[in-house]
């Protein structure tokens, strides 16, 4: 099974959020819907802008809660090299989401 590691942005260089999942498309769609009461649902913060797969779900718990750590110019930095226009990538993901 895949497990997710992922960041999600309200903006170009605004409000940062990081995740983790094992079905990135229902759990984007669900900060999209603004589901529950959340930090993503107050600040408006649903846009996927960058995520990593990983194979177990320890490797990518750990990875959480390292990126959790960095510095905001760091996870800007890697949000960047992947994505430099900050593209919702949901929209990708999702029309070849088939659960």
């Amino acid at each position: 099974m895949a497990y997710y590691v992922y960041l999600l942005a309200n903006d170009k260089y605004g409000t940062l959020y990081v995740g983790v999942t094992n079905d990135v498309v229902r759990r984007v769609y669900e900060h999209k819907s603004k589901a529950a009461d959340s930090f993503t649902k107050r600040y408006s913060v649903d846009r996927l802008v960058w995520f990593e797969i990983h194979d177990d779900v320890e490797t990518a718990i750990m990875r959480e809660k390292e990126l959790k750590k960095w510095r905001r110019a760091w996870k800007i930095r890697l949000i960047e090299e992947e994505n430099p226009h900050w593209t919702d990538l949901y929209t990708e993901l999702a029309a070849g989401h088939s659960g």
